[in-house]
């Protein structure tokens, strides 16, 4: 299935106005806020932390079938997909997130 497709599929995430990704450190390594251009990774990232607890290593690899032809061509163009490269880093180092979900004011 397409990304369009799978990301239909998620559960809806207007409730949050962001996730943050903490490393090992305790550090904020990555912020995905609620807006135009980041809404299908936020949706994707907090479906993976729903169901995995954390973004480890099987998330990682259950969010590149998520994120199906983006994937193909984030290993084409590093850079151009920052959320799946940081995907395949997870993968490739072993060395995953922990989330933390922000909630929309109000």
């Amino acid at each position: 299935m397409a990304f369009a497709d799978n990301l239909k599929q998620l559960p809806p995430v207007a409730h949050l106005a962001a996730l943050e990704l903490i490393n090992a450190a305790g550090e904020v390594a990555a912020r995905i806020e609620n807006k135009p251009g980041q809404a299908g990774s936020l949706a994707v990232y907090a479906a993976l932390a729903a169901k995995h607890g954390s973004i480890d290593t099987a998330a990682a690899e259950e969010g590149l079938e998520i994120y199906a032809e983006h994937t193909a061509d984030s290993r084409a163009n590093p850079g151009k997909h920052p959320n799946i490269d940081r995907l395949l880093a997870v993968i490739a180092s072993g060395q995953g997130y922990t989330v933390r979900l922000v909630p929309q004011a109000g």
